[in-house]
Order: C-alpha cells, then sequence, then structure tokens
C-alpha cells in the first residue's frame, strides 16, 4: 500500500509539474557564444529587444576561435555568432559538425599593420607578414595582398582557398608567417618591429586600433567574409533563434553597427 501512495504521489508531482509549465521552462531561454568585440556588444543591444518577445537571451564571450563551434556542437550553446563563412564550411569539413548557417549579419574588414612601416612604399625586400594559424583566413589575406600589388597568386586557384604556396610571383620576396593565433596578433603587432601583421578586426577594435585609419590597408566592403550566426542542424527552425537572426538583421541593429563602429564594421543585414 506504501508502494502505491508513494507512486501516486510522484506522478500526480509530475503531473502538477507539467501543468505550471515546468517541462518548458528553457525553451524561451537562448545561449549564444560570441567574441567580445563586435559580436558579444552586438547581442547585447539584441537582449531587451528579444526580452520584450518573451525570449531571454545568454551571452557566453569567447576569446578563441576554435572553442565556440566544439561548443555549439555538443550543446553547450543553442547558438554562435562570431565566424565568417569560410571558417564555418572549413570547421563542417574538418570536424564533422552537423551544424548550419542561419544568417548573415555583419563584414569585419581585414586590415594589415605595422608599427614601423608607414606607406606600402616602404615595405622593404624580404619583410616578413605575420598571419594567423586559422588556415581560412590564408587566402583571404592573400588575396588582400594580390589586390595591394604586394604579390600575385596562381589565377587557377580559387582566392578564398588559396595557401602560401599558390604565390606565383613575389616581388618583394615577402616571408608569410602563419604560426600565430588569431587572438595573440596584436602581441605580435605591438612587439614586432619592421613586420607586417594581418589582424582580425574584432581583436584590432579590442586593443583600440581601428582599420580605418590605422591600417597600412584593409579589405573593401565588398569582402565575402560576411559573419554569421550558426546554430545545430536540429535547430535550423527554432523560432527564438529565428527571431534572435530577424533581430540581428533588423534596421535598428544595423544601424547600431553602422553608428557604433564608423566603417571598422559593416553591416550587411538579410544580404548576407
Amino acid at each position: 500500500m506504501k508502494k502505491l501512495i508513494v507512486a501516486l504521489t510522484v506522478l500526480l508531482t509530475g503531473i502538477i509539474l507539467v501543468a505550471c509549465g515546468g517541462g518548458d521552462s528553457d525553451e524561451n531561454e537562448i545561449t549564444v557564444g560570441a567574441t567580445s568585440v563586435p559580436h558579444a556588444e552586438v547581442l547585447e543591444q539584441v537582449a531587451p529587444i528579444l526580452e520584450e518577445e518573451g525570449i531571454t537571451l545568454t551571452i557566453e564571450t569567447y576569446s578563441d576561435y576554435f572553442i565556440p563551434n566544439e561548443d555549439l556542437s555538443n550543446g553547450e550553446l543553442d547558438a554562435n555568432y562570431f565566424q565568417h563563412i569560410p571558417f564555418f564550411e572549413s570547421e563542417k569539413e574538418e570536424k564533422g559538425y552537423d551544424i548550419v548557417n542561419l544568417g548573415g549579419v555583419h563584414i569585419e574588414p581585414m586590415g594589415v599593420y605595422s608599427q614601423s612601416i608607414a606607406s606600402i612604399d616602404d615595405i622593404a625586400d624580404g619583410t616578413e607578414v605575420i598571419i594567423s594559424r586559422n588556415v581560412p583566413d590564408h587566402g583571404r589575406i592573400l588575396a588582400l595582398f594580390e589586390a595591394n600589388g604586394l604579390i600575385t597568386l596562381d589565377p587557377d586557384v580559387t582566392k578564398s582557398v588559396a595557401t602560401i604556396e599558390d604565390i606565383i610571383d613575389n616581388p618583394l620576396n615577402l616571408v608569410f608567417s602563419p604560426d600565430v593565433n588569431p587572438e595573440f596578433l596584436v602581441e605580435a603587432y605591438e612587439t614586432e618591429q619592421d613586420t607586417l601583421v594581418a589582424i582580425n578586426t574584432n581583436y584590432a577594435i579590442e586593443a583600440n586600433l581601428s582599420p580605418v585609419e590605422d591600417a597600412l590597408f584593409v579589405e573593401g566592403s565588398d569582402s565575402l567574409y560576411v559573419n554569421i550566426v550558426a546554430a545545430r542542424a536540429e535547430d535550423e527552425d527554432n523560432e527564438a533563434l529565428l527571431k534572435l537572426v530577424e533581430i540581428l538583421q533588423s534596421e535598428e541593429i544595423q544601424n547600431f553597427i553602422t553608428e557604433q563602429y564608423n566603417g571598422e564594421v559593416v553591416a550587411v543585414g538579410s544580404e548576407g
């Protein structure tokens, strides 16, 4: 008889919890991984708008590019907002992540910086070029050097996947050193003299470097490297995540990006 009473008590407790909505407590709570600038700053603008829609946003910040997709894939995040499309595609291919692109938000133009070289004309023969070890950025950086007349890439190779080995003409004998984690590129810029350093804009802004004012040369707004929101494939139609993307692409948030970053971050909205 005692066993029957216990069983009935457990059953009734479960019914009460469901009736009170206990089983749906996480439906309108989303956790999104982001690098601190500009992604987390943009998400902070989105949070109160989502709250009005009944959705609570928690932002988890990262400094390492190689963790947010892992955390997304294993369920620690509901989405992430930190990466451009070539990096996203590379991570999917190399690591087998079952993740999807929910939409583009902005471009962070890649810039090339130097402590001591004041202009392209001052670049000496044999100058070292410090670039990220992040392979999906290599084609982007090399295309930028080609666009500024410093190297020529093999015309038969798609620029977005070009590697150092695809350089067919290098009149200044530039030495490309792809050995630095993206988060340490600013440190390399600050400590290395007579070098060029290609720095991702989010890290540049964190260090009070402006790609518009401080870079020797920088990508134009026609860059293909759009930063996106990613989610697990199973959540492709998740209403809360789709609302997140809708707000990120809204005129209000796109205007915030334009006004806040003065051209250092380029809003692309739904065009991305």
